[in-house]
């Protein structure tokens, strides 16, 4: 490449940096449009841009880098990681048997394990969440008893939580829960940016048999502002195969079990 092309790359580059700032996200349509170059160029540019840590690579776009200590659109994270989220979703329903109880936090990593066991036809099945879009994608399914927990929503994610859900959910056991998390980390575990899910998520944890974690490799590592709950709980991680080895090795020697896909 030229001095002068590489000038004019950097220079784009630094261009669609400012609009993700700015934006908070952007597509590759757009970019396409509002640069006057191809998606092939756009793509090349998100993917250096990514490289360096400096935006998220999304489905057909790019966000501006995510925080462990702030809470994101139910929408913006549907976009990130997707195709890990599905295989991390499929692995976990395999896992779930015809007669179980189980419970599915929010997030869009468990709503990829409640597509699966729609598409699986697992049943008969009881589900409990606190979460409206996993209870929309449940609600229709024959052989599958819904029991939704109540509350205060929280719009940002789409899920009950407070003292009502929590007293609701003390009145139920269940086989597993399938657990999302915003951080976990080898010191204090599993948390979430949002204190009322974290007390939430304890509640769950203390009421399944069997505890899995289930996030994609960005999630892995980092810590957010809410403790969700104590290692010895944790039965199983599982994850995508970017997952960082010294991590996974960490866990393993704790005892946990990690399902890569």
């Amino acid at each position: 490449m030229s001095p002068k092309a590489r000038l004019l790359t950097e220079q784009r580059r630094r261009n669609l940096l400012d609009l993700v700032d700015q934006q908070g996200q952007v597509t590759v349509a757009d970019m396409v449009k509002r640069f006057a170059i191809s998606a092939v160029t756009v793509r090349s540019d998100l993917d250096a841009l990514a490289s360096l840590g400096a935006v998220v690579r999304s489905h057909g776009g790019a966000v501006r880098r995510l925080e462990a200590t702030q809470d994101y659109p139910l929408g913006t994270k549907e976009t990130l990681h997707r195709e890990e989220k599905i295989r991390i979703g499929k692995a976990a329903a395999e896992l779930v048997q015809p007669g179980e109880t189980i419970i599915l936090d929010s997030g869009t990593t468990t709503a990829e394990v409640a597509r699966h066991l729609k598409r699986m036809k697992t049943q008969p099945l009881t589900v409990i969440t606190n979460a409206l879009n996993i209870a929309m994608e449940l609600a229709d399914l024959p052989g599958v008893s819904l029991i939704m927990i109540g509350g205060l929503l929280r719009p940002v994610s789409y899920s009950f939580v407070g003292p009502q859900a929590e007293a609701m959910m003390n009145e139920f056991h269940a086989d597993r829960l399938f657990l999302a998390v915003d951080g976990f980390d080898l010191e204090n575990g599993p948390s979430t940016p949002d204190v009322l899910e974290a007390q939430l998520n304890n509640v769950m944890i203390r009421s399944a048999r069997e505890v899995n974690v289930i996030t994609d490799f960005s999630k892995l590592g980092r810590r957010s502002v809410s403790r969700i709950g104590p290692f010895d709980r944790i039965r199983r991680l599982f994850t995508d195969n970017r997952a960082p080895q010294e991590f996974t090795e960490g866990l393993r020697k704790r005892g946990i079990e990690v399902i890569e896909v």
